[in-house]
C-alpha cells in the first residue's frame, strides 16, 4: 500500500492515476485545501491534514503502508515571503510529523517532491543535481530544509528517500479530467490559457531586456505526466534497491515567455494580448536542468518534451475545466 500525501493536487492526482493503472493499493491523504476531490481517480481519499500525525501512524499500521509520495506543501514563492510562517510550518514542521509518523510505524521509503527553487540563482545551465543550493526565498528554503532533514534521517533512522527537484511542471493528462486548477493561478502556461478563454484580458511579461533571444525569461517546462513517471521509477528504484538519491526533473531545455505564448497562440487559434512589465526581483534569464542523473540511473526519458504538445494537452484540459 502506497500513502500519497497531497494526492488531490495537479501533480500528485496525476501520480496517483498512473499507480493506480499500474495496480498499486493507493491511500490517497489530502486535506482539499488546494486538491480537488473529483481529481482523485484511483485509490481510496482520505480526507486530513499532515499536522494529524498520530491518525496518520494509525493509517500507516491500519492498511500496511510501505511507501510514502509526499506532494503536500504550499508552493507559492510571492506568499512565502509574506507569510513565511505558514510556509515553515506545512512544509516543514508537519513534514517532520509525517516522517515521525512513518518510522514509528516501521514505513522507511518516501518519495519527496522537491523543487529547483533549492539551487537560487543559477551559477550557469544546465544546473546539475551537484549545484550549490542557495535558494532566495522561503519556499525553497523549506525544500532544502526538508532535503537536509531526509539525508539525516537516512543515516540515523534507516530512512530511504528519493528527492525529486521539479524544474516547471506543466501540461495535462491526455485523457482531459486531470489537471492544472490552482486558486491563486500563478504559473504561465495557465494563466496564457486564461487569455484565450476571455477568462484574463492580457498575460504580464515580467521584463523584456534579458539576456536571452527574445529578451523574456527561459524556463525548462516538463510535462506532468514525465514527471508521474520519474516518481514511480524512483518508486520502484527504492524498493529493489534501498538507494537513497536526488534527482533533477525537467527536459533538458528551455522555451522562452514570448515563445509559449506564441506555442498558445497556434494551439488555440487566440489571439494571446500581452502587456510588457517590469523584470520581478529574483527572475533569473535562465533555468534549465539537467537530467542527465535520472536518465542514467533509472532509465527515465520524458517522453512529451516538445512545448506543442505540453500546451495542447493544458488547453485540452482547461477548455473543459474553465469553459
Amino acid at each position: 500500500m502506497i500513502l500519497v500525501a497531497g494526492g488531490a493536487g495537479y501533480i500528485g492526482s496525476h501520480v496517483v492515476k498512473r499507480l493506480g493503472e499500474r495496480g498499486y493499493d493507493l491511500l490517497v491523504y489530502d486535506n482539499l485545501s488546494q486538491g480537488h476531490r473529483e481529481m482523485v481517480t484511483r485509490g481510496r481519499l482520505i480526507q486530513g491534514d499532515l499536522s494529524e500525525t498520530d491518525r496518520l501512524e494509525e493509517l500507516f499500521r491500519e492498511h500496511g503502508v510501505t511507501a510514502v509520495m509526499h506532494f503536500a506543501a504550499h508552493c507559492l514563492v510571492g506568499e512565502s515571503e509574506i507569510d513565511p510562517h505558514k510556509y515553515y510550518l506545512n512544509n516543514v514542521v508537519n513534514t517532520l510529523g509525517l516522517l515521525d509518523a512513518m518510522l514509528k510505524a516501521g514505513v522507511r521509503r518516501i518519495v519527496f517532491s522537491s523543487s529547483a527553487a533549492v539551487y537560487g540563482e543559477p551559477l550557469g545551465v544546465p544546473i546539475e543535481e551537484d549545484h550549490p543550493t542557495t535558494p532566495t526565498n522561503v519556499y525553497g528554503r523549506t525544500k532544502l530544509i526538508v532535503e537536509h532533514v531526509l539525508e539525516k534521517y537516512t543515516s540515523a533512522y534507516g530512512l530511504e528517500y528519493a528527492s525529486l527537484r521539479y524544474f516547471n511542471a506543466a501540461g495535462a493528462d491526455e485523457g482531459g479530467a486531470l489537471g492544472e486548477d490552482h486558486k491563486p493561478e500563478s504559473h504561465l502556461i495557465p494563466l496564457v490559457l486564461d487569455v484565450a478563454l476571455g477568462r484574463k484580458e492580457a498575460i504580464t511579461i515580467f521584463g523584456t531586456d534579458y539576456d536571452t533571444p527574445d529578451g523574456t525569461c527561459i524556463r525548462d517546462y516538463i510535462h506532468v505526466n514525465d514527471l508521474a513517471e520519474a516518481h514511480i521509477l524512483a518508486l520502484e528504484s527504492l524498493a529493489a534497491k534501498g538507494r537513497s538519491s536526488v534527482f533533477n526533473l525537467g527536459n533538458g531545455r528551455g522555451f522562452s515567455v514570448r515563445e509559449v505564448i506564441r506555442t498558445a497562440e497556434r494551439v488555440t487559434g487566440k489571439r494571446i494580448v500581452t502587456v510588457e512589465g517590469n523584470r520581478r526581483q529574483g527572475d533569473p534569464a535562465r533555468l534549465v536542468a539537467s537530467s542527465a542523473r535520472i536518465m542514467e540511473q533509472l532509465g527515465w526519458r520524458p517522453a512529451r518534451a516538445d512545448l506543442e504538445t505540453i500546451v495542447a494537452t493544458a488547453w485540452n484540459f482547461h477548455r473543459r475545466r474553465f469553459s
